[in-house]
């Protein structure tokens, strides 16, 4: 049964009060002594109000190294199904797999996540929609700091008046600019770790031979 809780504080979950206590430890100055989050999201649609999220994958970075064995997978089960998204996912309604309740997802996820930074490509949909999932849970919206992989990388190409500032690159056009495969695409955890990989070799061309700051990276825009 799922429970909605009351915006106070007080009445917040022990999971939330858990997840909000890490924030009283300070980010590292360094890019390389950060812990990061690289997430995805796979819904029924781009709609923040009507759709869900059916997935969330998620890898852990640390030391510029991807814990592959640490990585975070759950499937949530649909309260809604669209069968046009199934052909870009491939998660079909009542799919076994899809064992959690969305407030258990997030519980989870929310361990997960910690205080770390967090990255994805494109990354405004994935935190909306899961800042919608809190808010139906009467909670509030994530507390992590995020850095979007289509911007840094726009900010390696703007070198000549030839590049648009606007330009949004897709992840499949960053993954084929950085020699990425992209086998497993279009999969929560898939596209998490191309997206890792991609936040790797953008950082590698933003500063080079240099120690980067983390702060910096926020600065780019």
């Amino acid at each position: 049964m799922i429970r909605f809780f009351k915006k106070n504080s007080q009445t917040y979950p022990e999971f939330w009060k858990r997840y909000e206590a890490r924030f009283s430890e300070k980010l590292p100055e360094f890019i390389d002594e950060t812990t990061f989050v690289i997430l995805d999201t796979e819904t029924t649609g781009f709609d923040y109000d009507k759709d869900r999220i059916l997935c969330i994958g998620a890898v852990t970075l640390k030391n510029n190294i991807i814990e592959v064995a640490n990585a975070f997978e759950i499937y949530i089960q649909q309260e809604q199904f669209n069968p046009e998204t199934v052909k870009i996912h491939g998660i079909v309604k009542n799919d076994p797999q899809n064992s959690a309740t969305e407030a258990e997802a997030l519980e989870l996820f929310l361990d997960y996540i910690g205080n770390a930074v967090l990255i994805a490509h494109h990354a405004n949909f994935d935190i909306e929609m899961l800042n919608q999932a809190l808010k139906r849970l009467g909670l509030p919206k994530l507390k992590n700091k995020v850095l979007d992989t289509m911007i840094l990388y726009r900010a390696t190409r703007i070198n000549s008046n030839l590049i648009s500032r606007d330009k949004h690159y897709s992840l499949d056009e960053v993954a084929e600019n950085l020699n990425i495969s992209v086998k497993d695409r279009h999969t929560a955890s898939g596209d998490a770790m191309i997206t890792a990989m991609a936040f790797l070799k953008t950082v590698a061309r933003l500063f080079k031979n240099e120690k980067g700051k983390l702060k910096d990276l926020f600065k780019i825009r």
